[in-house]
Formats: structure tokens, sequence, C-alpha cells
């Protein structure tokens, strides 16, 4: 079952999920997502296929950062609005395609292209481009291209000091 999934409620996808957490249901070391909605198929639940043209990954950093710049440019291509009108820019420039959320700050900032930056997110004196940055995201002093950020994290490129969690790549 592959592709992109929408549920009007995601209460039984979570109870799924939840009793393969509870009983272990590991398959290759991992958690299987498809082993929650295949349980959802057989208990009767419908899924409506729709047409897959081209298969985009997300199976680690640089297929997420590739397929959110096709996205970008799919939905920049259409049309669609990807800059909230509720951001904050002070001297910035903004290279399309980008998706930049509400309550986005940026302050000498350059942004783009096929960048995502999530809502409450600040870039201050910094260059990011080719990359997928959360929420509440705070970007000081950097260049960064190809990089994937995390909800509630902050980076200086100055750094001295840093403290990362688990599974964490500087590169």
């Amino acid at each position: 079952i592959i592709g992109i999934y929408y549920f009007k409620s995601g209460e039984t996808l979570r109870s799924e999920l939840q009793y393969l957490l509870d009983n272990n249901v590991v398959k290759g070391g991992e958690y299987q997502l498809t082993d929650g909605l295949e349980n959802m198929k057989q208990k009767g639940l419908k899924f409506v296929p729709g047409t897959v043209d081209e298969w985009m990954d997300c199976g680690n950093k640089n297929v997420t950062v590739e397929t959110n710049s096709r996205m970008l440019n799919f939905l920049h291509n259409d049309g669609e609005t990807l800059v909230s009108t509720n951001i904050k820019n002070e001297n910035s420039t903004i290279i399309p395609p980008c998706f930049i959320g509400d309550d986005v700050v940026l302050i000498n900032a350059t942004v783009g292209p096929n960048v995502s930056l999530g809502k409450g997110t600040i870039v201050d004196n910094s260059t990011i481009k080719n990359s997928l940055v959360q929420t509440n995201v705070t970007i000081k002093n950097a260049t960064l291209d190809n990089a994937m950020i995390g909800n509630h994290a902050s980076f200086d490129g100055n750094f001295t000091s840093i403290s990362i969690g688990d599974y964490s790549v500087l590169e």
C-alpha cells in the first residue's frame, strides 16, 4: 500500500498503530505503517486508490529533501500559494518555490529555492536552499543546503557547543 494517505479521522489509524506498538509487531527491525493499514483493510475499511505517476520516496534525509523539492515545484507550477501572508520579512529574499508557514520571521536571510519552513520558524542572517525545516525552529548565522531540521530545534552556524539527540547527524 504505497502513497499518501488522507483520513477524515485518524483515530482508527492511531488505534491500529498502538496495537502494533503494544504487541511489538516488527518487521525488519521496524514498525511498519503498512501493517496498520492492512489491519484496517481486514476490518473492512475501504481505501480509495488514486493514480501514481511516479514514486517519490521519503526513506532518508536526502530523498525526503528531494521529494519536498519536487512537491514544491509541482504546487508552484499549479499556481498554489505557498508563502503565508502572515510572515515577517526584514531585508530578506525568497526564491521560489518555497513553502513558508504562518508566523515565520526572516531577518537578513535568503531562502530558496526548494525550501519548506514550518510555522513559527526564525531565520536570521542565514542562507537556506533545498531544505526542509519543521516548526518553531531557530536558525542563525548559517548556510544550509540539503538540510532537514526537526521541530523546536535551534542551530547557530557560529556554534561553540552542541546538544543533539539520538540518531542526529552533523556533516
